[in-house]
């Protein structure tokens, strides 16, 4: 663990990315009444505490884009792509070359995607990205698949705006998520980074049951 944590848990990081993203959104003019609405999407299930915070902040509706890491077999570590849930995939530089590897390894990620996402399913609300700002919220980056490919699956909803916020990332991948995003805000970009946790006092495993709750706490408070 880092020898001075940047953040008390993810609670504490949700709270501060919670006033960077709303600053940006009245820099921008993005709070008056007439401006497009933002939906926040959290990758779970650790992006959920953090995205809470957030969608409390801007009053608004809380869902997910259920993304998965394609691991190797060998090591399950090491991402070379990723899912989501609705079947976006993203290679890590390229497809792997043996073909049943490649099949075995997606519709590993896809199942996996998509069992979480049906847990989710009934604290989620009846939202599109469609028109909207979507702002697209995780704990953490450390190699960026996971949040690429959600980036993508929602471009692909045609969104009015795509931010991308997260606490912390390597300074390395700034680049990469702007690029892949209409925004992007990260509070902190420690050198050198190694993993997420790292920079969290406490960082537990989010159970699907907590993830559910945020969820269904939050859309209910707004409704």
């Amino acid at each position: 663990m880092f020898s001075n944590p940047l953040f008390d848990d993810r609670t504490d990081a949700g709270e501060k990315l919670a006033v960077a993203v709303f600053a940006e959104l009245e820099k921008l003019n993005l709070t008056a009444p007439e401006a497009v609405k933002p939906i926040v999407y959290a990758l779970p299930r650790g992006g959920l505490p953090i995205a809470v915070p957030i969608a409390r902040l801007l009053g608004c509706a809380l869902d997910v884009v259920v993304a998965k890491k394609i691991t190797r077999p060998d090591n399950l570590e090491y991402a070379i792509g990723a899912a989501t849930a609705d079947g976006q995939v993203m290679w890590q530089n390229q497809k792997p070359r043996n073909l049943s590897f490649q099949t075995l390894a997606l519709q590993q990620a896809l199942d996996q995607a998509q069992s979480l996402q049906a847990d989710l399913s009934p604290g989620r609300p009846n939202v599109s990205a469609a028109g909207a700002l979507a702002i697209l919220v995780d704990d953490g980056i450390a190699t960026g698949m996971t949040m690429a490919v959600a980036a993508q699956a929602l471009r692909a909803q045609q969104p009015a705006a795509l931010w991308i916020c997260v606490p912390v990332a390597p300074q390395d991948l700034i680049q990469f998520l702007e690029e892949m995003s209409d925004r992007a805000i990260v509070l902190e970009t420690p050198d050198p980074f190694y993993s997420v946790s790292r920079f969290y006092a406490e960082f537990p495993q989010v159970e699907t049951e907590v993830a559910l709750a945020c969820l269904v706490q939050q859309n209910q408070w707004r409704s």
